[in-house]
């Protein structure tokens, strides 16, 4: 009677867990995939940023930035940035070339961004997903890593050229990010950023990236050459190659706009 009345009971459980399943849309048994979902976003976390620390050293750093814009094979521009970065979240991005512009700069801090002109007496505000040069936006220049701007989901597994690769999902936590949207894949076997595709906020596919040209900066392999295309307009497309890359002290002085009008 004992078991008899254990059964009983747990029957009713199950009865009730259902009922208040089909009473909300769910599915009876949801319960354990959504306990797994957290075991997910985490690991989907934990890839974001070890792919983060591969393409830009977690201490403050510097970098020489060449973008070539071309269509249809033919170079259309071509310009020369130094980035001075400490953390995520505080950048100067400094023109070198063309001569025309040299003097320019662009301060950022958290995601508020200017550009200072010698021409110029007050700085002017940008957005991040406004276009710098060719199909190289503020962002994709002005912000080191993925880490903090996006929520990242782990959708699947993907074999790419015969290695296995995740695929995240990563989505804007506002609108003051670059893009909407991203899909990213990162190799599984060691992290390295393989490709990504953004995305504005209607769903339209923008443009497409891939990482190239890994090679030791600043005292690991990385990333050192980026092609975006932009998915509307075949045939443009932007390089972005990196080079020059030291750790060096930045202050958090040197990230104002006070400091950069003296400059």
């Amino acid at each position: 009677m004992a078991n008899e009345a254990r059964l009983d009971s747990r029957g009713r459980r199950r009865i009730i867990a259902a009922l208040f399943g089909a009473a909300v849309g769910l599915p009876f048994g949801v319960r354990a995939e959504a306990t797994a979902e957290p075991e997910k976003d985490t690991l989907a976390a934990e890839i974001l940023d070890k792919a983060d620390r591969i393409r830009f050293p977690l201490e403050s750093f510097e970098v020489d930035v060449a973008v070539t814009s071309l269509s249809d094979g033919k170079q259309t521009d071509s310009r020369l940035y130094k980035v001075l970065s400490r953390g995520n979240d505080n950048t100067i991005v400094q023109v070198l070339e063309p001569a025309s512009e040299r003097g320019q700069a662009m301060l950022m801090r958290g995601r508020d961004l200017w550009i200072f002109m010698p021409s110029v007496s007050q700085p002017v505000r940008l957005s991040l997903s406004q276009r710098l040069t060719g199909q190289v936006a503020n962002g994709d220049i002005a912000r080191a890593n993925f880490s903090g701007d996006y929520t990242p989901r782990l959708l699947r597994t993907e074999a790419v050229d015969g290695d296995e690769h995740y695929v995240l999902e990563l989505a804007a936590v506002d609108r003051g990010v670059t893009y909407s949207r991203v899909l990213y894949w990162v190799r599984k076997s060691n992290f390295h950023p393989h490709k990504a595709e953004f995305y504005s906020l209607s769903g339209r596919l923008l443009k497409t990236c891939r990482y190239e040209e890994f090679k030791t900066l600043a005292g690991r392999v990385r990333p050192t050459r980026l092609v975006l295309r932009d998915a509307l307009r075949a045939g443009d497309e932007s390089v972005m190659e990196y080079s020059a890359m030291k750790l060096r002290d930045l202050p958090a002085r040197m990230f104002s706009k006070d400091y950069l009008q003296r400059l």
